[in-house]
């Protein structure tokens, strides 16, 4: 499994939108996982600087610079 990174509007109807689109060459279900912010927590990211980011992380997909989920908390001590 891989993971892609990108953000989304959720409407009131609880439904998501994607800020940007995911173009892949097949058409897969997908597993979301959707991350609240906390009422203290700012958002201070800008939309270019989260478009940047999303750039980046697209890049990599696409050249193969990639890390299975499984393999995220190896060599991470967790008390």
């Amino acid at each position: 499994m891989k993971a892609i990174e990108t953000t989304a509007t959720l409407t009131e109807d609880g439904q998501l939108t994607l800020d940007q689109p995911i173009l892949l060459r097949h058409h897969n279900r997908v597993r979301i996982i959707v991350l609240i912010p906390d009422d203290e927590e700012n958002e201070d990211d800008s939309i270019e600087t989260i478009c940047e980011g999303l750039y980046q992380g697209w890049q990599e997909v696409l050249i193969g610079k990639t890390h299975p989920v499984s393999q995220l908390w190896e060599g991470i001590d967790v008390d």
